[in-house]
């Protein structure tokens, strides 16, 4: 700092405007301590998805979060889907993807491609953006080690099962490689197939696959990436008097209180929230559905006193 700057600096006996931002840093910075402690050593489970997994700046922003959360001593574990752009590439090939109450219709032609994009192109662009910033990330496979295992899972119309091909509903999940590559301070970047215990391969949910993965870890936290702020309280009053919720994001509930809610949910929130639900069912002590579309919301969530989304909780968990 030159002679001058520090005159004007102290003159006016008021911090100057870098000054100010140094300490507005500084302040975030201390925010943070109480959560750096509490995680550290911890577990985190993200599922990875959404817009942010296609807009170029949030990508590269994603992979700075993760990196951080490594560097900040806790263990994060990546399991991504990639619905749009297996859809890309069917289309390329000719392939027309078709949906049956929000489900893929998985052909064995159809779960090559599935396989293929998710496995060979998406998790390599995600361990190739983890890795600009360390020699971190490494890929697998739901199939690897026989991380996930899945059965036949129909789609419900109406009531009746139909069949739909190669999806799968996870039954197992032997995470041993997961704590092998966490142990050795690697950060593991999961796709959301599964091997058969008849053979075949399976495509299934990642959001699904996340949770199941954060139970068998024993993970502190699982974190959803999505396109929206949260779960709303979508329910516009009926008198006049009544308040309309419709556009206020729920910021925590408890897990009776999300099982209640879920069968009134839109389609594609049922497996992020049952995801959710799942996991605090099995042990995980917080689970979140994060807007994907803000900027670093990742580090939002875990180290800041607001946090960003809808929190689910074990039932008796303190407000």
């Amino acid at each position: 700092m030159t002679a001058s700057t520090h005159s004007a600096t102290t003159r006016s006996g008021q911090p100057s405007a870098s000054d100010r931002d140094a300490i507005a840093k500084a302040a975030t910075l201390i925010e943070a301590l109480p959560w750096l402690n509490r995680f550290h050593g911890e577990t985190v489970v993200i599922k990875y998805g959404g817009h942010a997994m296609a807009d170029e700046e949030l990508r590269a922003g994603f992979a700075q979060d993760v990196v951080f959360l490594r560097y900040a001593g806790l263990r994060p574990v990546v399991v991504h889907g990639g619905g749009p752009q297996i859809t890309d590439h069917l289309a390329r090939l000719g392939l027309q993807s078709t949906f049956t109450a929000g489900l893929r219709v998985t052909t064995p032609e159809t779960m090559d491609g599935v396989r293929m994009v998710l496995t060979g192109r998406v998790n390599r662009d995600v361990v190739g953006l983890i890795n600009r910033h360390g020699p971190f990330a490494v890929g697998m496979s739901g199939e690897d080690a026989n991380l996930f295992t899945a059965r036949r899972k129909p789609a419900i119309v109406d009531g009746a099962a139909v069949d739909i091909g190669l999806v799968g509903e996870i039954t197992e999940v032997s995470p041993g490689a997961v704590r092998a590559l966490l142990d050795d301070g690697r950060i593991p970047v999961v796709s959301s197939v599964a091997a058969g215990t008849d053979g075949e391969v399976y495509n299934v949910n990642a959001d699904t696959a996340a949770g199941a993965l954060a139970v068998a870890l024993g993970a502190a936290k699982l974190v959803v990436l999505t396109d929206v702020a949260g779960l709303y309280a979508d329910w516009p009053g009926t008198g006049a008097d009544a308040p309309d919720l419709s556009g206020q994001v729920i910021s925590q509930l408890a897990a009776a209180e999300l099982e209640a809610l879920l069968p009134a949910l839109s389609a594609g929130m049922i497996p992020k929230m049952t995801a959710c639900l799942d996991a605090v069912h099995g042990g995980v002590p917080q689970a979140h559905v994060l807007d994907g579309r803000l900027p670093h919301a990742v580090l939002l969530e875990i180290f800041t006193d607001s946090g960003i989304g809808t929190m689910v909780v074990p039932d008796g968990s303190p407000a």
